[in-house]
């Protein structure tokens, strides 16, 4: 399925969040939407076009621009290309699958950035069924770690915020997202290679957590010292098991919620670092440097996946 090669392919950083400064309605907003709908709002803007095709593709305008009170987290043209959403893309994606997209992006509800739940990662439910979560602090208005670009743009039946990221629904719990993206091949025969320590390690990451995963790359194992799959099946599984849990943390943490030189405590009883300087990474006590956050908020129906390009060690 096409949202599997867009959701674990390179999950680029919030560059085009930039596009706006985060602000509150304002009166142009007012003005220049009040008599529009959420969909002639969403064809009125330029930078809305790509977002203007999926929906016609998923046969969505109608429902936007007839259902009343609701929100929508609008991503803007260079969200859709930054995950490979181009035109062309979008015309051969699959109906249902640019449905459960784009519903996922909506809320049957209106909520202007001040009825944002404060959170952090306030869950809801969106349009399409799956589970969403919203963060409302003074850096701003969050969902899915993802920040609102602008906000409160309003319609008459409805409200827009506008995001720098396309939000991907979770396809499955933490291990059926992983087995499902083919640079995670090394960490899911490390998981099962560590169920032959006694701990059901793929049952624990399969559980109603929420649960936050680092996990490391093909590449990042090799770099480890486990040049291939094999090298992973023959190694000490309690060593594998101490080594895995060291990369989880016991809570739902997004990009959004890391701060710098924060230690969160994993599951292995050990801490790792946080820095964000130059770029999100996380360090193990036993890594000599960082591994840097090469994918970010990959959500999971228990938690959610930050890709990262070493293996950490306690």
């Amino acid at each position: 399925m096409y949202v599997k090669n867009i959701v674990f392919g390179s999950i680029l950083p919030l560059s085009a969040a930039a596009l706006f400064l985060f602000t509150s309605c304002d009166k142009d907003d007012d003005d220049n939407n009040s008599n529009r709908t959420v969909t002639e709002t969403v064809v009125a803007n330029p930078d809305f076009s790509l977002l203007e095709t999926a929906v016609g593709r998923a046969q969505l305008a109608t429902y936007l621009g007839s259902t009343n009170n609701i929100t929508v987290f609008a991503p803007t043209n260079d969200a859709f290309t930054a995950a490979g959403l181009t035109e062309s893309a979008i015309g051969t994606t699959p109906v249902a699958t640019l449905d459960a997209v784009l519903k996922y992006h909506v809320l049957a509800q209106r909520i202007p950035s001040s009825s944002v739940p404060a959170g952090p990662n306030a869950e809801v439910t969106t349009v399409n069924g799956a589970k969403a979560y919203v963060t409302r602090n003074n850096n701003g208005v969050f969902i899915n770690g993802i920040k609102v670009a602008q906000a409160d743009v309003n319609a008459t039946n409805g409200v827009i915020h506008v995001i720098g990221s396309v939000l991907m629904p979770p396809s499955g719990n933490i291990v059926e997202t992983a087995v499902a993206n083919s640079n995670l091949t090394y960490l899911v025969a490390a998981v099962q290679r560590a169920g032959a320590s006694g701990t059901d390690i793929a049952a624990a990451l399969s559980a109603a957590g929420p649960l936050t995963v680092f996990a490391p790359t093909n590449q990042a194992f090799i770099d480890a010292g486990f040049p291939t799959i094999a090298s992973i099946q023959s190694a000490d599984p309690n060593t594998i098991k101490n080594i895995l849990l060291y990369h989880v943390l016991n809570a739902r943490v997004f990009s959004s919620d890391l701060t710098e030189g924060a230690t969160p405590a994993t599951l292995q009883g050990g801490n790792v670092t946080i820095t964000l300087a130059g770029g999100a990474k996380v360090k193990g006590a036993g890594n000599s440097t960082a591994a840097a956050i090469t994918g970010t908020n990959i959500v999971a129906t228990n938690g959610v996946i930050h890709v990262i390009d070493k293996v950490l060690l306690p």
